[in-house]
């Protein structure tokens, strides 16, 4: 008896269709998000400087940058099931090696190899993702997945309650969240997707495109790279339990989750550079309010809420920067644009932790929201610049919340994209080895390579 082909994705319902890799998500999430509360705490108890723990969290972004550009040929080469059993077996065994590690050399190191399988990992679930959803249910396979995952990350720090900190215990379970994530992705009904696209970075042509959305990608690392690395430490430096240290990391999710999609709403409704602008400048409010309410003996709870706000604006700047260059390019183009904004986040994110946390050390933990509102205010003026120079009317074509996790979430934008206008001059190769092309309505615009 000849054996019949499993079904095609698009027959299947929404939620069925995404329901193994929905929860592999979740369960890979879920440990993520406990690992980045875990670790700082278990540097600090280790003996490490927050100099040594700024510098953990650069070689993340270094090998968070480099599993972006390398996920994709593994993917090509071995098969998504493949690519994604190797990857967390790696992570899981990574995660383990954290018990053993000793000096900062060996965190660094470390660090590096999980910003790298974590990327990996993105990388085949974002396109599996993108593959699953159609024209007909995009809008309910991408809610379905982002609530999974943004929930995820929002109850994981609860996760730091079940252990002590310097056991193995929490790392024991993390690594089995990683590991058993795989089965999912094993026994998934789906068919695998096609492999991803190869991606050119162009960041050159899109900073003279959309200077206001590389600029922000890059800030957003600079400054969320450093925070989400050193909340815990930072609550335990201004008198919180490691419990209550966690519920800053809890907080700042919730409040992503809360005001993700009314701020994309927003930003379809106004020129997006105004929306960033005034996202730079809560954020730099936000902080202000965290150092006002560390340092003025407040309960921990005017704390955990200064947090939150943080949270629902710095952490929603990046995802209305790439719709605002995906407002700007071609619709071939949106993937090589997704891609250098990720590059350009994931340098922030390398860079912004050394000097945060060296100031840190040498003026108290206040100085990271210092810093961070420093950068913040700088960026809400060169974006409010940006707009009065070139002024841009709201675009109105859909908001679709990207989340900094590999290259191929892009592909989750192409629906909402403008396409190109009836009988526009054909647009140029979007590979990245010359100028991106621009949206062909904008094609005839005076002066296109220097609007934002």
């Amino acid at each position: 008896m000849i054996a019949s082909p499993r079904p095609e994705t698009r027959t299947l319902r929404p939620a069925a269709a995404i329901a193994t890799i929905t929860m592999a998500a979740f369960m890979l999430q879920g440990a993520n998000g406990l690992l980045q509360v875990l670790l700082p705490l278990r540097m600090r108890a280790d003996g490490l400087t927050i100099i040594d723990i700024g510098a953990v969290a650069a070689a993340y972004g270094i090998g968070f940058a480099l599993g972006c550009l390398v996920a994709p040929p593994l993917v090509r080469t071995v098969g998504h099931i493949r690519t994604y059993a190797s990857l967390a077996a790696l992570s899981g065994a990574i995660v383990l090696a954290f018990e053993i590690a000793q000096g900062p050399l060996a965190w660094i190191v470390l660090r590096g190899v999980s910003g790298l399988a974590l990327a990996g990992l993105f990388t085949v679930i974002d396109s599996w993702v993108s593959a699953t959803a159609s024209a007909a249910n995009r809008g309910r396979v991408i809610a379905l997945y982002l609530l999974a995952t943004k929930t995820a990350l929002v109850l994981s720090p609860l996760g730091i309650g079940l252990g002590a900190v310097e056991g193995p215990g929490l790392l024991m379970l993390m690594a089995a969240g990683m590991s058993l994530s795989l089965i999912p992705i094993a026994a998934t009904p789906t068919r695998e997707p096609r492999p991803p696209v190869r991606v050119r970075l162009a960041i050159p042509s899109l900073m003279r495109l959309a200077p206001s959305a590389v600029v922000g990608a890059f800030a957003v690392g600079l400054i969320n790279g450093p925070v989400i690395a050193v909340a815990s430490v930072y609550g335990v430096a201004v008198g919180l339990a490691p419990g209550e240290a966690a519920l800053l990391l809890l907080a700042v999710q919730a409040g992503s989750l809360v005001f993700q999609w009314p701020l994309g709403w927003l930003s379809d409704k106004v020129d997006r550079r105004t929306v960033i602008a005034g996202l730079f400048g809560g954020t730099a409010v936000a902080s202000g309010l965290i150092v006002a309410a560390s340092t003025l003996a407040m309960p921990p709870l005017a704390l955990v809420l200064a947090f939150g706000l943080f949270g629902g604006v710095a952490l929603c700047i990046y995802a209305v920067c790439v719709a605002h260059a995906c407002d700007l390019v071609a619709p071939e183009a949106i993937v090589p644009t997704v891609s250098s904004l990720l590059v350009c986040w994931a340098i922030g994110a390398t860079l912004g932790p050394l000097p945060a946390t060296a100031l840190m050390q040498s003026a108290g933990p206040q100085a990271l929201f210092l810093y961070v509102g420093a950068i913040c205010v700088v960026l809400a003026g060169f974006v409010a610049l940006r707009i009065r120079l070139r002024p841009r009317e709201a675009t109105g074509a859909g908001f679709v919340n990207v989340l900094a996790t590999s290259a191929v979430s892009a592909e989750l934008t192409k629906a909402k994209r403008p396409e190109a206008a009836p009988g526009a001059a054909p647009t140029a190769d979007p590979s990245g080895e010359g100028a991106l092309p621009a949206r062909a309505g904008d094609a005839a615009a005076p002066e296109p390579a220097t609007r934002s």
